[in-house]
């Protein structure tokens, strides 16, 4: 295992900035260059590097000059959603593995490039999904993986948040988000809980989604918030966008399980990732923190209707607390962006690229993930009709080899590697 590694970092806009601090907050990284196609954004990333580090990293505007470099193990890449796939894949075939943040795919074609670049080339390409690490969901993958709920029939999940500003505001703000509510129509943002749901399923071993079926609603929030808050003389003011306020797609799985996803960002509303977890012996769903056993959760006498119990309140969290992160609340380090989950998901990946082998997401759940964005698209675009969902395994999710365990691993609770941790 080396003890350090030189990453390169690309796209450095607000999220891109948070993340290169989270890479470099992860020990032996070495970020000897940094590029974003604004140079301004790229000066910026050099500052954070010089900060934290004392290094003044070398600056690119074009990213293709930065991934050339033959003195780079790994490649990080924060940009705009359709730009993650071919800087993936030039990267690999530079001879480097790479990272992409999350968002949706512009094609299948994309998915299947980048799949094809890994196998060849035998670097990886990991996605960057936070929420995998996220504390609750890690929980509640530990207690399905202990059988608590049974055999799991059902899920749901989403990304339902107001971000009406930052997607009207993307011109101004230089946000890929406008562009692509102005333009597509689909679930556009699809990854943040079909991770954590397809971890939980065994998606691309010994489960796959076989087919995939969406519908959106009308527009309206963003006009109602551009009228509001730029006047009704702004020039998109009544600009028809055509990506739906909500965005509801259903998956079928090959195990029988179905899964619903919500996309809904353009109208008030609080957050949610709208988690819910339904098996034969109980449920859990994000709103309300709630949690139901059967024969567990106490029932009053005569109450037909059943309660949920608080997950954290209750002592569920506790009792169930995944030893990942146990150990990381012990260490003190879980202070990071999003409570900790980025600098999780980071420290996977950098561990990945310092063994040189596959990380816990690998090229398959990126493609697995991302495509759900161009088959939504595909089934609104054909008055909802369902379409079937590639396999990108090619066969292999049948039969795959065996995963590599560790504390990051995703796909078993692999409690050996924590042994002697706790206090």
């Amino acid at each position: 295992m080396s003890e350090s590694v030189r990453i390169g970092f690309i796209g450095l806009g607000g999220r891109g900035r948070g993340q290169l601090g989270e890479l470099l907050n992860c020990e032996g990284v070495i970020v000897p260059a940094v590029c974003d196609k604004y140079e301004d954004r790229a000066l910026e990333g050099k500052k954070i590097v010089e900060e934290k580090t004392g290094v003044t990293p070398d600056v690119y505007i074009d990213y293709k000059n930065l991934i050339a470099r033959d003195d780079l193990d790994a490649i990080m890449c924060c940009t705009t959603w359709i730009t993650h796939g071919r800087i993936a894949v030039d990267s690999m075939r530079a001879g480097k593995h790479v990272a992409i943040e999350v968002g949706g795919a512009a094609s299948i074609e994309e998915c299947w490039q980048m799949v094809r670049a890994s196998e060849e080339t035998g670097k990886f390409c990991m996605l960057l999904e936070n929420c995998c690490y996220d504390r609750t969901e890690m929980a509640v993958y530990n207690m399905v993986r202990q059988g608590i709920f049974g055999e799991i029939i059902h899920l749901e999940g989403g990304y339902r948040h107001d971000l009406r500003d930052e997607i009207c505001l993307g011109r101004e703000n230089r946000h890929g988000r406008l562009f692509n509510f102005q333009k597509r129509n689909g679930e556009l943002y699809p990854t943040h809980q079909l991770g954590p749901i397809s971890k939980v399923l065994s998606i691309n071993r010994g489960n796959r989604f076989v087919s995939l079926c969406s519908m959106s609603s009308k527009s309206r929030g963003l006009n109602e918030w551009i009228k509001k808050n730029k006047g009704e003389d702004y020039d998109l003011a009544d600009f028809n966008f055509n990506q739906g306020d909500v965005t509801t797609t259903m998956l079928k799985c090959a195990n029988g399980e179905t899964v619903v996803l919500t996309h809904d960002c353009s109208l008030p509303r609080p957050y949610s990732r709208n988690y819910v977890v339904q098996g034969t012996k109980g449920i859990y769903q994000e709103d309300g923190d709630g949690i139901y056993l059967d024969g567990i959760t106490p029932i009053k006498e005569g109450d037909w209707m059943h309660e949920f119990q608080h997950f954290e309140e209750d002592g569920y969290l506790a009792k169930y607390e995944h030893p990942l992160w146990k150990k990381y609340s012990q260490d003190g380090i879980h202070a990071g962006g999003h409570g900790g989950m980025d600098y999780l998901v980071i420290s996977a990946f950098v561990e990945s690229v310092k063994l040189g082998e596959k990380p816990p997401i690998d090229v398959y759940d990126t493609a697995v993930w991302m495509a759900v964005t161009a088959l939504s698209e595909q089934s609104i675009a054909m008055g909802s009709m369902p379409v079937p969902f590639p396999d990108f395994t090619n066969g292999m999710w049948i039969d795959r080899e065996p995963v590599r365990r560790g504390i990051f691993c995703l796909d078993e609770v692999c409690n050996e590697f924590f042994e002697g941790e706790e206090k």
